[in-house]
């Protein structure tokens, strides 16, 4: 059965340690006065899909066997098709969704669902970053924005502005959230 207009996450991880995530953390806690109360350090890549999906377990078969997704033997996929589906964050994690501006399509991936299904849909990539700080208080947020947004040598590392948007995530992870304002 085909849904008229849905939108899913496909959350991938990989299983083994993240060189990129290890480096950004160590050049956080090392450079960065934001980077201090940084305890914790992932990055995972964030596909969202919009339009006339299938059920669940037909869409996990299709990013299952599909390179245009992930490798599942490098990687995992955790698939959200519902704002409260599963979500592979611990609950003091928090998260910022990293893309390039207007360079989160992914025609590849279209052009093979399509070729596929017959569906037209819409396929955005970006990298959600989830952080773990020391104390989880009001100030968590600010930290988290001078962390995220980059400034200069001594401000930010994970988001540059003139090439890049961000979504933070207050308050639980939008569906969709490459198309929400940002927060």
């Amino acid at each position: 059965m085909t849904r008229k207009r849905a939108v899913a996450q496909a959350w991938i991880e990989r299983t083994t340690e993240d060189p990129e995530a290890t480096s950004a953390w160590t050049v956080a806690r090392a450079h960065l006065g934001a980077g201090r109360t940084l305890v914790g350090l992932r990055r995972l890549r964030l596909f969202e899909l919009a339009g006339p999906l299938p059920a669940r377990a037909t869409l996990e078969k299709l990013l299952h066997r599909s390179i245009q997704f992930y490798n599942p033997i490098q990687e995992r996929c955790t698939l959200r098709a519902a704002t409260a589906g599963p979500l592979p964050l611990s609950p003091d994690e928090r998260a910022v969704l990293v893309f390039e501006r207007g360079e989160e399509r992914r025609g590849g991936a279209e052009r093979w669902w399509r070729h596929e299904t017959g569906k037209e849909i819409e396929v955005r990539e970006g990298v959600a970053w989830l952080m773990t700080f020391e104390g989880q208080g009001a100030g968590v947020g600010k930290v988290m924005n001078e962390l995220v947004d980059l400034r200069d040598r001594r401000h930010g590392l994970l988001c540059n502005p003139h090439a890049q948007e961000m979504r933070t995530a207050d308050g639980g992870i939008p569906l969709p959230w490459f198309t929400e304002a940002e927060s």
